[in-house]
């Protein structure tokens, strides 16, 4: 009769246990592998968006100004190689001074 008891007692902590641990560690982990996916295919489609911008940017450059044909047609490449690099340190900057900053600031 006793052991008996024991046992299901040992079945129901094993039971709670195990519950606990999947609410507790399985789900979040879960949700979080969702919330990255959609982060990734966000910044992917981002990403796409500003490459096509770039590839706009350059066949206007290179329709509008047809003075830069010839041995000058290097020149709207350059712009959009500049172009790019300025988006690139923009979004390093925000990302760098951004909530990293902030973070430092309330740990002082």
């Amino acid at each position: 009769m006793r052991g008996n008891s024991v046992q299901r007692d040992l079945d129901e902590i094993k039971a709670l246990a195990l519950r606990y641990i999947k609410e507790e560690t399985i789900q979040p982990i879960k949700e979080m592998g969702r919330f990255v996916l959609w982060g990734v295919l966000g910044s992917l489609l981002v990403g796409f968006g500003y490459l096509f911008l770039l590839f706009g940017a350059l066949r206007f450059l290179q329709h509008q100004f047809k003075v830069l044909d010839g041995s000058l047609s290097w020149i709207p490449y350059l712009i959009v190689v500049a172009l790019a690099a300025l988006v690139i340190a923009l979004t390093l900057w925000r990302i760098i001074s951004g909530t990293a900053k902030r973070r430092l600031k309330d740990t002082k």
